[in-house]
């Protein structure tokens, strides 16, 4: 009896793939809009944007960013309120600021607050 050799499907050049980004923030990390006045931690991160054109679509076309970079998921507070943001990596810096980030949610998730990061809590490691 006669094997066919295992071969892999060709690839075509006419199929682009997608573009290998790399990640400046990882969970966990505080950091802080470059635009709007927001800081947040970390808690997701997508490679490339990984929401719905509909919310794409709702950013100013002056302001949106390009998709093909990390977004990251952010339990966030302004001065008024604590929420859940999406932002491209072009859109956050380090946060300086050496405080903890105040929303009801990091205690599920992360430890305490230390030396600018939050640990994340064993049981959503890994």
């Amino acid at each position: 009896m006669q094997r066919s050799p295992i071969t892999t499907p060709p690839f075509s050049a006419e199929i682009p793939l997608p573009p290998v980004s790399h990640a400046r923030f990882a969970i966990g990390d505080v950091v802080r809009h470059r635009m709007f006045d927001f800081r947040g931690v970390i808690f997701d991160v997508d490679p490339i944007f990984a929401n719905s054109d509909e919310w794409y679509d709702a950013i100013p076309e002056k302001l949106r960013p390009p998709k093909d970079q990390p977004f990251y998921h952010l339990l966030a507070e302004n001065t008024e309120s604590s929420y859940v943001a999406y932002v491209s990596q072009q859109n956050l810096v380090p946060d300086d600021s050496d405080e903890p980030i105040d929303h009801p949610a990091i205690a599920g998730l992360f430890g305490d607050y230390e030396d600018g990061k939050y640990p994340l809590r064993r049981e959503h490691r890994h």
